[in-house]
């Protein structure tokens, strides 16, 4: 059944992948009509989420907001299964690294990099970073139960020089490296909820008080004594992207407990407010808030 699904699924995807980008878009315009005027995809999500994000904006303010979410969100969708047969070239003319040079200087200080970023624009473009770095680039991905899809995938996103790591692979496989004295650029995209029983930390994210974060990458920075860059991805035009890295610290150890964790929350949340239309409100972030049942809580 697995090979079945795949067979008929993946001729979809390599047709769609070969259609040029006008083509691609005009399908993005049908399909926000379908999400979002038909079936109203997760609508309630969306809106609980902006209000409770923008208590200050009127009705008509988050609503305008909600309707850009929605075209951004049915652009992303039609972007990612292009990226699936874009050449380097063609994905560094719609993803631009603005000073990849920060990187490659950490590098040659010796410094591996946790990079962390959070479901802003379009993160897909971080698979052709390696050309651009000195040190290898590793992004996590959750297990698919598909392995023919699992192995198509990893082999399409590896293609540039990144390595994709199972996330439950993730420590042992910096370990071996870190051992190995090879350098590494570790991209995890931290901004949504966690399991509550994995809770370690709860501050507020975009006014939204008291509230579990992931504190993964300030863990692993410390464990490795890894450099901390924040990957500030702004949406240019419809299809373009630029990334800015932005140091947060190459000196871990010199922060308390979780105060690098509040750092990047700190740039999320004005990265998102710059241009809220571009962050993934389809998640129910805010789930969890006041049921504290464990962990530090911030005294921010």
């Amino acid at each position: 059944m697995a090979f079945l699904f795949y067979f008929l699924i993946f001729p979809l995807i390599f047709f769609f992948s070969r259609l040029p980008f006008w083509w691609l878009y005009r399908l993005s315009d049908l399909f926000y009509l379908i999400v979002y005027k038909l079936i109203g995809y997760r609508k309630k999500v969306v809106r609980k989420n902006l209000k409770l994000a923008f208590p200050d904006k009127t009705a008509a303010e988050r609503k305008q907001i909600e309707k850009a979410f929605y075209k951004h969100f049915t652009d992303l969708f039609v972007e990612m299964i292009k990226a699936f047969n874009l050449s380097l070239p063609a994905m560094r003319r719609h993803f631009e690294y603005v000073n990849p040079e920060l990187l490659n200087a950490l590098t040659e200080q010796g410094k591996n990099i946790v990079m962390v970023g959070s479901h802003y624009g379009n993160w897909e473009g971080l698979i052709a970073l390696a050309p651009s770095v000195k040190a290898l680039p590793i992004a996590t991905y959750l297990k698919i139960n598909n392995p023919y899809f699992e192995k198509f995938m990893l082999k399409n996103r590896q293609r540039f020089g990144a390595k994709l790591v199972e996330t439950k692979q993730l420590r042992k496989t910096l370990t071996q490296l870190d051992q190995a004295d090879k350098k590494f650029i570790v991209a995890l995209v931290s901004d949504q909820s966690p399991q509550m029983h994995k809770a370690k930390y709860w501050r507020s994210f975009l006014g939204v008080p008291d509230l579990p974060v992931f504190t993964g990458a300030e863990e692993l920075a410390k464990k490795f004594d890894a450099a901390v860059v924040f990957f500030d991805i702004q949406k240019k035009k419809r299809g373009n992207y630029q990334v800015k890295f932005e140091l947060i610290t190459d000196t871990p150890h010199q922060f308390p407990d979780y105060k690098l964790t509040d750092r990047f929350i700190d740039l999320a949340e004005k990265q998102i407010k710059r241009q809220p239309a571009y962050y993934l409100w389809t998640h129910n972030r805010f789930k969890h808030s006041g049921k504290k049942k464990g962990g530090v809580i911030s005294k921010k």
